[in-house]
Formats: structure tokens, C-alpha cells, sequence
């Protein structure tokens, strides 16, 4: 008996401690749309709801649900986007480690990063989206179609591909110092070109003179 106590004790901590972390999930309603099916019988009608929820420290997810109601669809989204997060690194809790490029159907996102004070440059669902993974610099543009679903799509396999410099150095058997001096020199040598290309212009202009 004191056995079946205690566990009852403990599935009821664990219950309280599960409601306590949804409680902290950020939820963003996407769209709302209406479905209408034509049925033999006349038209059967329902409403759509994409959802995003997020943590705010690098997890995120999203899913769709329709339901008879707007509250029921709500519901069935969140519950499924809760199920379905997926943990995107972070480059210091705050924006992206490298720029990536996505595209699903006629949807295409271009995701960079972006220094500290820039702020969250996006738009409509991407910026949902941003708010809920918990990213505070970046800058963002979608291209090619308005439509919801494609968008969310394409930024969350762009996400997904997202990879710090700590799993790259594990894959490559390499140290992070290593790829961080590596993209340290390439910084280098653009600023390099750039200032060859500006001296050579400075040189052209004199010429003309």
C-alpha cells in the first residue's frame, strides 16, 4: 500500500511538473482557415489552424489541426506541434550560426545572421516562428509565394540545417578552434579582395584625372 502511495505521489509530480513546462511554451497562431467539403448530403464545413509553439531556448515545432471549431483546431495544432519540437543551435541564444538558404515548392527562405542590436528583420509567419525559437538577431526574407504552409516549411528544414562549430568539429574529427579560425581567415580574405578592389578603383580614378 505505501508503494502504490508513493507512485501515485510521484505520477502526480510528474504530471504537475509536465503542466508547469507547456505553461511556459510560447504559442503563435499562424493562420485560420475555413474548409469546406461537398458531401452528398450538402457541405460539410471546418475550420484549419497552423500553429507554432516554441520554448524560447532553441526548441521549436509546428502542425496543423482542423476541427468543427476554431478553439478545437487550436488545440489539436498545439498539441501536435508540442510533439513534433525540433532543437536548432544557437550562436549565443540570440541568432543563428551561419546563413542558409531554403526552398520547398515555390517557397524560398534566405535566413542570416546577424550581430547583437539588429533585432528580428522578418516577416509574417517567419517572424512567429523566430519569436517562439527564441532568436533575437536575424535577418530574413521569404520569396516566391504568400502561401503559409510552404513558408513554415521551408524555414524549418532551413533550421534544421542549421549546424554549430561544435557538431562540425565532432563530424570532422577536428577541434572547434580549428573551423572557427578557418572561417576566421575566409573573413579575412574577403576583407582582403575588398580593399585590393577599393584601391584599384581609387588607382583608376587618379588615372582619369
Amino acid at each position: 500500500m505505501a508503494e502504490e502511495k508513493k507512485r501515485k505521489r510521484r505520477s502526480k509530480e510528474d504530471q504537475s511538473d509536465r503542466r508547469q513546462k507547456e505553461e511556459q511554451l510560447i504559442e503563435k497562431l499562424i493562420t485560420v482557415r475555413r474548409v469546406t467539403k461537398v458531401v452528398k448530403g450538402g457541405k460539410n464545413m471546418r475550420f484549419s489552424a497552423l500553429v507554432v509553439v516554441g520554448d524560447g531556448k532553441g526548441r521549436v515545432g509546428y502542425a496543423n489541426g482542423k476541427a468543427r471549431e476554431v478553439p478545437d483546431a487550436m488545440r489539436k495544432a498545439s498539441d501536435r506541434a508540442r510533439k513534433n519540437m525540433i532543437r536548432v543551435p544557437l550562436k549565443s541564444g540570440r541568432t543563428l550560426h551561419h546563413d542558409v538558404v531554403k526552398s520547398v515548392g515555390a517557397a524560398k527562405v534566405y535566413l542570416r545572421s546577424a550581430s547583437a542590436g539588429t533585432g528580428v528583420i522578418a516577416g509574417g509567419a517567419m517572424r512567429s516562428i523566430f519569436e517562439a525559437l527564441g532568436v533575437h538577431d536575424i535577418v530574413s526574407k521569404s520569396v516566391g509565394t504568400s502561401n503559409y504552409h510552404n513558408t513554415v516549411r521551408a524555414t524549418f528544414e532551413a533550421l534544421q540545417s542549421v549546424q554549430s562549430p561544435r557538431f562540425v568539429a565532432s563530424k570532422l574529427g577536428k577541434k572547434v578552434s580549428d573551423i572557427l579560425g578557418r572561417r576566421g581567415s575566409m573573413k579575412s580574405m574577403d576583407q582582403d579582395q575588398s580593399m585590393d578592389v577599393s584601391d584599384a578603383s581609387d588607382v583608376n580614378e587618379t588615372e582619369g584625372e
